[in-house]
C-alpha cells in the first residue's frame, strides 16, 4: 500500500534550482492568484519558495549578491516572511514594501546569524509603527506582557473613541533560534526540537517533520504507525478546539462554558495519556513511524462515547444564550476575498468560506481511506469560527472511531538510514496546514529544517478583521483566531 501521494513529496534536489527569470515568473503567478504561497525562507545563501499550483513545488534561487526579487512587492502574504528571512539570513528582498525587522529586536550581538553573521555595527533605531491620521485618534499600546499565562506579543491600536481604526502587531519576543538549533543536529534531535516549536501543535509538527524526513530518504513507515499518527492528530485537534471553544466564550464574559469545556479538554488530555503515555503525545511521532504503541482502545472509546452527547449539550447552551450570541455574531468579520488572497487555512479560512483542508486536498495516509467532511461557514465572524470548532470536533470524534476500528496490526517503525536528501510535507494541524521542509547533508545530519506555522498568513488577517470593532471586543476576536506567537517567532 502506498502511504503518501507523490505530489506531496519532493525527493530530487535538481528540480529546486531556479533562474531569476523562473523566480519572477513564479512571482507573477502568485500575484495573479494562479498559485498560492505556502512558504518563503532562506537557506545557505539562497532563498526558497514553496508554492501550490495546486500541487506543491519548491524553487531555490541562489543569491550571490545577497538580494532577490521581492515577492512581497506583489504578494502581500510574503511580506512578513521576507522580513523574517532578512533578519536571519541577511538576504534582502529587492523592491520590498516593508523593510522593517521582524525577529531582530536589536538585542542580538550579531546580525543575520544564519547568513553572514556580522557583528552589530550600531544600535538598532526604534521600531516604527504604522500611523493613522484622523480627528481625535489616540493610540493604545498593549503588551508584549499580557494578563494571564500567554505568550508575549505587542499590539498597537489606533482608535477613535472605542472604535478601532488600525491595529498593528509586533512579534518576535519568543524567538528561540529554532532553525539555527536544527543545523547540524541529528534526525532524532530534530524530531524533539520540532515538536517543541508550538506546544499545542506538537503532534502536527512531529507528523509533518517525520513525513518530510521520510520523503527525503525514501522511507515508508509501517501502516500501523501511519494510522496511530492520525489518531494522535485527531485527539490533539479535539483537545485544542475544546479549549478554544470555552476560552472564546470566557472572553465574552460567559465563564460557565469555559468551565465545562475545560473539564472536557482535561478528560481528553487524560485519555491521550492513558492511550500514549503523554498528555500532549509529545515525542510519540518519529521519523520512520511512532515511538509508542496504543496501550488500549477502551479509554479512547469511552471518552468519545461520553464527549459526543456532552458536546451536543454545550452547543445548545452556546446557541441558546442570547447575551453570548450578541457578542459573537458579527464581531471580527473576515471576508472571503482576504482569506483567498492570503491563503489562510484552518478554521480561519473555512469560517470565511475557503474550503481547504490538507487532509483532503493534499491527501496523505490514512486520510485517503477515511470518511469525513470538511465543515465550511460563510459569515467569517467570531460566531462562524466558534461553529467551525464545534463541527470539527464532531468530525474528529468520528475519525477517532474509524481509526480505532481500522487500526492495522504490525510493526511501529521502519529503519532510518541517514543519507543526503531533501523533502517536504504538509499536514493539517488544528490551526491549519503545517509545512515542514528538510534538507539532509551528506553526513546524514540536518543541513536545514524549515517549519512553517499556519499562523503566518492568519495573524495579519486579525488586523483586518478587528477594524471597525470596539476595543473591548479585541480579546474576543483575538481568541477566535488563536494564532501561535511561538510558531511565527521561531
Amino acid at each position: 500500500m502506498t502511504l503518501d501521494t507523490p505530489r506531496a513529496l519532493l525527493r530530487t534536489m535538481d528540480s529546486m534550482n531556479a533562474t531569476t527569470d523562473e523566480w519572477k515568473a513564479a512571482t507573477r503567478r502568485l500575484a495573479a492568484g494562479e498559485a498560492r504561497l505556502v512558504d518563503l525562507w532562506g537557506d545557505d545563501g539562497a532563498v526558497c519558495l514553496a508554492l501550490a499550483e495546486p500541487d506543491i513545488r519548491v524553487l531555490r534561487l541562489a543569491c550571490p549578491e545577497g538580494g532577490f526579487p521581492s515577492l512581497g512587492a506583489v504578494c502581500a502574504p510574503a511580506i512578513r516572511l521576507e522580513r523574517s528571512l532578512a533578519d536571519l539570513h541577511g538576504l534582502r528582498p529587492e523592491g520590498a514594501r516593508d523593510g522593517r525587522p521582524w525577529l531582530d529586536h536589536g538585542r542580538w550581538e550579531i546580525e543575520a546569524p544564519l547568513g553572514r553573521a556580522e557583528a552589530r555595527a550600531a544600535p538598532q533605531p526604534p521600531y516604527e509603527f504604522r500611523t493613522a491620521e484622523g480627528q481625535a485618534l489616540h493610540q493604545i499600546p498593549v503588551g508584549p506582557v499580557h494578563a494571564g499565562i500567554i505568550e508575549p506579543g505587542h499590539f498597537r491600536f489606533h482608535a477613535s473613541g472605542e472604535t478601532i481604526v488600525r491595529l498593528e502587531e509586533r512579534f518576535g519576543f519568543t524567538h528561540k533560534g529554532v532553525e539555527g538549533l536544527m543545523r547540524g543536529a541529528s534526525i532524532e534531535a530534530g524530531a524533539r526540537l520540532v515538536g517543541r516549536i508550538s506546544g499545542d501543535s506538537t503532534v502536527a509538527y512531529a507528523f509533518a517533520y517525520a513525513r518530510a524526513v521520510e520523503a527525503a530518504l525514501g522511507v515508508e513507515p509501517p501502516a500501523r504507525a501511519v494510522w496511530l499518527r492520525a489518531l494522535m492528530a485527531e485527539i490533539e485537534r479535539i483537545s485544542n478546539h475544546l479549549g478554544d471553544f470555552g476560552a472564546i466564550c470566557n472572553d465574552a464574559a460567559f465563564a460557565l462554558m469555559h468551565a465545562h469545556t475545560g473539564v472536557w479538554r482535561e478528560r481528553t488530555l487524560r485519555a491521550a495519556e492513558a492511550a500514549f503515555g503523554h498528555r500532549l503525545m509529545m515525542d510519540a511521532i518519529v521519523p520512520g513511524g511512532v515511538a509508542v504503541d496504543l496501550s488500549a482502545q477502551a479509554p479512547l472509546r469511552a471518552h468519545v462515547a461520553a464527549l459526543r452527547p456532552a458536546l451536543k449539550r454545550l452547543t445548545e447552551l452556546y446557541d441558546n444564550t442570547a447575551s453570548l450570541i450578541d457578542r459573537t455574531v458579527g464581531a471580527g468579520t473576515l471576508s472571503r476575498e482576504l482569506v483567498d488572497l492570503w491563503g489562510a487555512g484552518g478554521y480561519i479560512g473555512r469560517a470565511s468560506g475557503r474550503d481547504f483542508d490538507a487532509r483532503r486536498d493534499h491527501a496523505y495516509a490514512p486520510y485517503d481511506r477515511l470518511s469525513f467532511k470538511i465543515p465550511v461557514r460563510e459569515k467569517g465572524d467570531v460566531d462562524a469560527r466558534v461553529w467551525l470548532r464545534i463541527l470539527e470536533i464532531e468530525q474528529s470524534l468520528g475519525l477517532v472511531e474509524q481509526l480505532l476500528d481500522g487500526l492495522p496490526e504490525g510493526p511501529l517503525r521502519s529503519e532510518i538510514a541517514p543519507a543526503r536528501g531533501e523533502g517536504f510535507a504538509l499536514v493539517e494541524g488544528f490551526r491549519g496546514d503545517v509545512f515542514v521542509h528538510v534538507r539532509i547533508g551528506a553526513d546524514g545530519r540536518l543541513a536545514s529544517v524549515r517549519p512553517r506555522d499556519p499562523s503566518w498568513p492568519q495573524w495579519p488577517l486579525l488586523e483586518a478583521a478587528i477594524e471597525g470593532n470596539i476595543v473591548a471586543d479585541f480579546p474576543l476576536c483575538n481568541k477566535s483566531f488563536n494564532g501561535s506567537y511561538s510558531g511565527v517567532d521561531l
